[in-house]
């Protein structure tokens, strides 16, 4: 099989039917005759999450009634069930993909022999979700503004309704350097010859495990980072560990986070040197984020 998609879930009956429908073969442009398959992981739900059948999505429901607080746990358990030669980790199964995102991920492995192929992060919403949703924004605005752009219908339109992740920068390019993705590609063999996600990252939603196992496979010595242009991750709001929580309570928590990396790994160094590559399109105007105005 050419590639598995682990799709980590907690208490996201809402987001899942979503985040599943935009990796549907009738939706991503390369999956029509693509051998994959999609390991939806519920991270042990008080309330199990139930998945209609899709026709189009090859979906494997695994459910952990033992799960930890981290979602570490289980990625390991599903890369290691995964019959996919490249993974997709989805660490927050609330994401939203654009329609070209197989389709240009696999350009990259056809380039290259270990490419780690990451996706820009967005926020579904008129600003960054850590703010907006202290002014209000929450699902039953996100159903109105998905309606409004009448997604599925055309994926691409999602970028006229989100926001890119800028974590403190000015303006936001498709060049500028990211230091985790919600939708990572490398080979399976890969993932298993860094260890896998470190399960020693234990804090509920993971702490920066995402960061540290993104680090940790594009630092790795044969590895080549490729950051996808014109393709992007929507997260919907749920109510997420930081990403929707009042303001001190996300502060707070971001330090317990830092204090965790710098613990097992000696500093506070997040985001690798290692030289970048750039894969991708511009399939919009609403994708050429580079237009944006810059923050008041």
């Amino acid at each position: 099989m050419k590639l598995s998609v682990i799709v980590i879930a907690y208490n996201m009956q809402r987001e899942i039917p979503r985040t599943l429908q935009a990796l549907a073969r009738g939706y991503q442009t390369a999956a029509a005759d693509l051998e994959y398959e999609v390991i939806l992981v519920d991270n042990g739900s008080p309330t199990p999450l139930r998945v209609a059948a899709m026709s189009d999505v090859p979906v494997t429901l695994l459910r952990i009634d033992d799960a930890l607080a981290s979602p570490a746990q289980a990625l390991n358990r599903a890369a290691a069930v995964a019959s996919g030669d490249i993974l997709c980790l989805m660490v927050d199964g609330a994401h939203l993909l654009t329609p070209g995102v197989f389709e240009w991920a696999l350009r990259g492995f056809a380039a290259f022999s270990c490419p780690v192929v990451a996706v820009r992060y967005f926020y579904l919403g008129p600003g960054e979700q850590p703010e907006t949703v202290l002014q209000g924004y929450d699902q039953q605005a996100e159903d109105v503004l998905l309606q409004r752009i009448q997604w599925p219908a055309d994926g691409y339109r999602l970028f006229e309704a989100g926001t890119p992740l800028a974590s403190g920068a000015d303006r936001i390019t498709w060049f500028n350097r990211m230091f985790e993705s919600n939708c990572l590609f490398l080979t399976r063999a890969h993932y298993h010859a860094i260890g896998g996600s470190d399960e020693q990252f234990d804090l509920p939603g993971g702490g920066f495990l995402n960061l540290d196992l993104y680090r940790r496979a594009i630092d790795a010595e044969d590895a080549v980072v490729l950051q996808l242009v014109g393709e992007g991750s929507f997260h919907q709001v749920h109510g997420g560990t930081t990403t929707n929580s009042e303001n001190a309570a996300r502060v707070a928590r971001l330090e317990a986070y830092r204090n965790q990396y710098r613990e097992l790994r000696g500093d506070g160094q997040l985001v690798s040197s290692k030289p970048l590559n750039f894969l991708g399109h511009l399939p919009t105007q609403a994708s050429k984020i580079h237009l944006r105005q810059r923050k008041p």
